[in-house]
């Protein structure tokens, strides 16, 4: 109980604090103004005054800036919902809308050109890893002629939760989603697309940096490429386990709507695979993933703001998307029913949220950062918290600003690679504890929505396309999230911190 009101003081604590701290700084300024130049020209010491009082008010973002990217994700929610015309022909023009309000606000009245600059770059980067993945995939054709038993939907089920590790979860997604459709064709529902989603899209690219977004992002920081297998193996285990054995019993009652008809049906159990060459082009974008210029120094780089950015592998990503398009087997794209709409929903649901979440995670950072946020600072607020929000926001940029409050609370520094891998080698005070909860949490509560993880909104929409009736925002929470996938991740803290 302790622990659950610690982390609800560690959220609240982020919406009070970021005015509060925005405040004292003003104060802080103007009594050191003041006092440096009381005794020199008093115009002067005026115009410093006025200066630094303008500088100051620009730093942070009013708490209010925060209010569209609620109100995007309550029309993400509810769009579909209650104003589906109106949502399906406008959602583009509302996501780039609010986007563009929010970052107009930093640029032209904060004067703040540094967080829009990191969004774009973050944003070119998600989008440009999320295409390729995509249309690359849509080139493949996996055939499986089998019967749809409970047993075969487990084991196509973990085998995507293990390649998510080698491709990503969007890559194993987009991959995996369509034969798992067609595996289940005549007796498809929605609850198999979302223990995909649970199970291939989140919880099962745990184990290496190529698996998830954040740990991607952890590696390029300086975590060892083999820190997460070595530490997220059991939880990994524990939650596919549990996972896997509700689906199974699922399955078993749910799965038999259409079983007389199924059992007219004569299986040869053959596995074809078409379109093979794009495999190539997979592995393409795997590779050039590592071409980032924090990492590799010969990467040539624009040096901006302390880092180091690079579109090469962008350009080598987006090059990718075209090319294993126009030379893809025209029998793989027309036997997935291939089409852009999916990748283009997300691209334009995800300029919204990049755009406008600047001020959220602001929030997150000013708090967890300072004396007051530090203080509440352990494994078991860090799991909540990063796990919390990372389900609203999105999990790579949350993961790294709870690791960074959890550096500086030990007086480290996320910018300082030889200080974040001593961290994850558990040179500070149970740092590789802490990080295993940053970690875990990030990736495994980023399937609590449709928008904690890129993937699950792709997997949403392509199923849709195939004639599935997904369940609302609000319904995927629910009836699926928090009864099934909370009890999970419960389960994953009291075995791992709760107690420790």
């Amino acid at each position: 109980m302790k622990n659950i009101l610690a982390v609800f003081v560690f959220l609240f604590g982020m919406l009070v604090f970021s005015d509060h701290a925005e405040v004292q700084a003003q104060v802080d300024a103007q009594i050191e103004t003041v006092d440096s130049q009381e005794q020199s020209d008093p115009i002067t010491s005026v115009v410093a005054h006025i200066h630094d009082d303008a500088h100051e008010h620009h730093d942070s973002a009013p708490i209010w800036l925060v209010i569209p990217f609620v109100a995007l994700l309550l029309m993400i929610a509810t769009g579909p919902l209650f104003y589906e015309h109106f949502w399906h022909h406008n959602y583009p023009k509302i996501a780039v809308g609010f986007a563009l309000l929010v970052v107009f606000y930093y640029l032209f009245i904060l004067n703040n050109v540094h967080g829009p600059v990191h969004a774009l770059a973050e944003y070119v980067q998600f989008i440009a890893l999320l295409s390729s993945l995509y249309i690359a995939s849509g080139g493949i054709l996996i055939e499986i002629d089998k019967k749809a038993t409970p047993m075969a939907n487990v084991a196509l089920l973990l085998i995507g939760a293990a390649v998510s590790n080698l491709i990503g979860t969007t890559g194993a997604s987009m991959l995996l989603i369509r034969p798992f459709i067609r595996l289940n064709k005549g007796n498809i529902q929605p609850y198999h697309i979302i223990f995909f989603i649970f199970m291939v899209s989140n919880i099962g690219g745990s184990l290496t940096p190529i698996g998830d977004p954040p740990l991607f992002l952890g590696f390029l920081k300086g975590v060892p490429f083999f820190w997460t297998l070595e530490h997220n193996w059991p939880a990994w285990i524990l939650a596919l386990a549990i996972l896997a054995t509700i689906f199974y019993f699922v399955d078993r009652k749910f799965g038999k709507a259409n079983e007389e008809e199924l059992e007219e049906v004569t299986y040869t159990n053959k596995f074809e695979l078409i379109g093979t060459k794009n495999f190539l082009w997979l592995a393409i974008v795997i590779a050039s993933v590592f071409l980032d210029p924090n990492v590799i120094d010969w990467v040539p780089a624009i040096h901006y703001d302390g880092q180091k950015f690079s579109f090469i592998r962008e350009i080598i990503m987006l090059s990718v998307a075209y090319f294993s398009y126009k030379f893809a087997d025209q029998k793989a794209i027309q036997g997935n029913e291939f089409n852009f709409e999916p990748i283009r929903e997300v691209a334009f649901i995800f300029i919204g949220i990049f755009g406008t979440m600047m001020p959220a995670l602001e929030l997150v950072g000013n708090f967890a950062k300072s004396p007051e946020g530090a203080a509440l600072i352990t494994h078991n607020t860090l799991y909540w918290g990063t796990g919390i929000l990372s389900g609203v926001l999105d999990n790579a940029p949350t993961y790294l600003n709870f690791l960074a409050a959890a550096m500086a609370s030990q007086g480290a520094e996320i910018s300082n690679i030889d200080m974040v891998r001593d961290f994850a080698m558990d040179n500070y005070h149970d740092s590789a504890f802490e990080l295993m909860a940053i970690s875990l949490a990030a990736v495994f509560f980023g399937a609590m929505t449709y928008i904690g993880n890129g993937p699950n909104f792709m997997v949403k929409s392509i199923a849709e396309q195939s004639g599935i009736k997904m369940p609302s925002f609000f319904g995927y929470i629910i009836r699926f999230s928090l009864p099934i996938l909370l009890p999970v991740l419960i389960i994953t803290w009291l075995v791992f911190f709760a107690f420790v």
